[in-house]
């Protein structure tokens, strides 16, 4: 395709103008998360564990749609700074959850807020009904 019909937005197809906006809250993302030194996938997980508590790393693992090994080495890399760390099951003593400490709760309340400033940032041009027609749109897409 030709890069000046790309840039043109009469002439950028529905995904070609989704991928765009989609790249732009990656990059700000990152530059949001820059500050705390923490990776995409690290917070992520540390979502998961705001949202639901304590979770078996499996579980999380199928949270974030990823490997068991993977997920340990998110929890690894996370429990290295004290912010999760990982405690007896209390339903299974063999077992071991996953849980944030309070820096990790901290933490991760902090970058979801300079987050969500970002994106806030990104759709103020657009106004609230547009917002909310943007939104319900997205849900029906989302998995």
């Amino acid at each position: 395709m030709d890069d000046e019909r790309s840039d043109d937005p009469e002439q950028s197809s529905l995904a070609e103008t989704f991928w765009q906006v989609a790249r732009r809250l990656r990059h700000q993302s990152r530059e949001a998360l820059a500050p705390w030194g923490v990776s995409p996938s690290q917070l992520r997980a540390l979502g998961v564990l705001l949202r639901h508590g304590a979770v078996r790393s499996g579980e999380l693992a199928e949270h974030l749609r990823i490997a068991p090994r993977s997920a340990t080495e998110v929890v690894d890399a996370l429990a290295e700074r004290g912010l999760v760390e990982r405690r007896p099951d209390p339903e299974d003593r063999r077992a071991t959850q996953v849980v944030a400490t309070e820096a990790g709760t901290e933490l991760g309340r902090a970058v979801q807020a300079a987050r969500a400033a970002e994106a806030d940032r990104v759709f103020a041009t657009l106004g609230d009904d547009d917002r909310a027609e943007l939104t319900r749109l997205l849900r029906l897409l989302a998995p």
